[in-house]
Formats: C-alpha cells, sequence, structure tokens
C-alpha cells in the first residue's frame, strides 16, 4: 500500500526526527497515511497533529508496546512488541502506558548504575539529557549513543554487543505486560493491536510460526510485514502463517531517523494479492 507507513518513531523515544519533522518528510515523500508509533508513550501525537494539518494527511494515533510472551515448553521469557493503532477510547491504553513509563525511567537508572563498574563513571545525566531531563523517554539507543559519546565504545551496536543486551553484564529486562494483556488493553481502547516485525526477535523459525499462533488466539488483529531485505523464505512463512490464522496484514518502515539510518520512511514490503491491510479497517476513504 504505497503512501502509507504505519511505523515510525520521533525523537520523543529513540528516533531523531521531531514528530512535526518527521510529518514534513513523510509529505515529501508522498505519503498520505503515516503513524507515529513511539515505544510506550503517545506524548508526540498532538504534535504531529498539529504538523499534519499543513499538509493532506491522515495521522493515526500509534503507539509500540513493550511486552512479554512465555513459551512453556521452554519457559523463557521474550520481549515481543506490540503496534497499537487506531485507537478510539485511549484512557485504558494511556493507562497502561502511564507504568510503562515508570518500568522505562527505572531501567534506564537500574542500566546506568550496573555500568558505573564496568567504565568507572555514572553517565545517568548525561543519558536523560538526551531526552529534555524526561527519564521515561530513555531507551536503550540513548544509553549507547552516551557511551559512544563518552568513547567507551565506537558505535552504538558495540555498546549493545559489550554491555546492554540480554546476556551482558548492564543489561535489564524491561518487565512490561504479558502479549494477551496487552493486546486485550488495545481492545478495550477500541485500537488494532499489530505483531511488530515478528522476525527480529532473536527466535528460530519453529518459535517465530509459535508467536505468530500464539498472538493470533490471544485476539491480535494483525502481522507486520517483514522487510523486503529479509530472506525469501522467512516472507514466505510469515505469509503462511497469516493465511492459517486469518490475520490481515500491516505494514510499516520502523523509521528512527540516524539512529538506524539504513531503514528509510516510507519502504514497506509489496502486499500480496488477498492479504487484507489492517488499514483498510480505519484509513478515510479518501486516502484509499
Amino acid at each position: 500500500m504505497q503512501g502509507v507507513d504505519l511505523h515510525t518513531h520521533s525523537n520523543i523515544s529513540d528516533g531523531t526526527l521531531s514528530p512535526a519533522e518527521l510529518v514534513r518528510a513523510a509529505n515529501q515523500l508522498g505519503i498520505h497515511t503515516l503513524a507515529l508509533t513511539d515505544h510506550d508513550t503517545m506524548d508526540g501525537l498532538n504534535l504531529a497533529e498539529q504538523a499534519a494539518t499543513d499538509f493532506n494527511m491522515e495521522i493515526i494515533s500509534g503507539v509500540e508496546i513493550s511486552s512479554q510472551w512465555s513459551r512453556p515448553a521452554t519457559k523463557k521469557s521474550y520481549g515481543v512488541h506490540i503496534v497499537a493503532l487506531n485507537m478510539q477510547n485511549p484512557a485504558p491504553l494511556q493507562a497502561l502506558l502511564r507504568l510503562q513509563k515508570q518500568i522505562r525511567a527505572g531501567r534506564a537508572r537500574q542500566i546506568c548504575d550496573l555500568l558505573i563498574p564496568l567504565i568507572g563513571q555514572d553517565i545517568y545525566a548525561d543519558v536523560i539529557a538526551k531526552v529534555d531531563n524526561v527519564p521515561d523517554r530513555v531507551t536503550r539507543t540513548h544509553i549507547a549513543k552516551t557511551l559512544v559519546e563518552k568513547g567507551f565504545v565506537s558505535r552504538p551496536q558495540q555498546a549493545f554487543d559489550k554491555y546492554i543486551k540480554e546476556g551482558k553484564k548492564a543489561y535489564v529486562k524491561f518487565e512490561g505486560p504479558s502479549l494477551a494483556d496487552t493486546i486485550d488493553v488495545i481492545h478495550q481502547s477500541g485500537g488494532f493491536a499489530v505483531l511488530a516485525h515478528p522476525t527480529r526477535y532473536d527466535l528460530s523459525a519453529t518459535n517465530i510460526r509459535y508467536l505468530i499462533e500464539i498472538f493470533a488466539e490471544a485476539g491480535g488483529d494483525a502481522v507486520e510485514l517483514p522487510p523486503a531485505i529479509e530472506p525469501l523464505s522467512t516472507r514466505q512463512m510469515v505469509d503462511r502463517m497469516i493465511v492459517a490464522f486469518h490475520l490481515k496484514v500491516s505494514v510499516g518502515s520502523d523509521f528512527h531517523g540516524d539512529n538506524m539510518p539504513w531503514i528509510k520512511l516510507g519502504n514497506i514490503p509489496r502486499v500480496k494479492e488477498g492479504q487484507v491491510g489492517i488499514w483498510e479497517s480505519f484509513i478515510s476513504r479518501s486516502q484509499q
């Protein structure tokens, strides 16, 4: 679906463009329907909507929620992201997001505390300065960039690999709500639940298929299609699961600006014949 991007980030979370800058960039690319889906916050929505009044652009309310999925067979818990779209009554979701913000702020402090014996310095003040001293906006990307600026690593990915990814000494798990509870709250808010980037959770093919199955059984509405750069076999696997569980599809670039420069705004995968876009449930007819 050209002209639609339902997964983007601004500097309200871990993107580099402001909501207004994001809207302007989207307009220049011919995007007419945009969802701002920052991590665990909808604080940028009004700014995006205000900017969009200058253009013929529809802003879809959105947020990317950090949830947890546990597979009983392995007893291991995985962090899984659910994109919520087009909330009609956001009050239930906003209550959840307030808790998410508390968790995010606490995790930022914990990670910085764990880094002190590793690097010999407390970088917390520098980290929160990156988010206008609002701790609940901090993501690991902000911490990684601070480590680069301080000279402890040469690039953000090295910060993850050395200190803050799962299994490293300064890793702190994000203890979000369960997958099922997240979907329930989205539906209580009159929105649609989308499984974000299902092939990017470091899961085996078997576990990816099982995740999509559990997502569908929990009432999930759509699966985000993998980007075109992923192997054809990966896309085919996801397509088969979408058919098997009667799910709709979503398309989004997961744009982060300069924090992930290889991801381009509006660069979305092709929707195959027979697949039903979740956007058909809420985009105004004038934009379809």
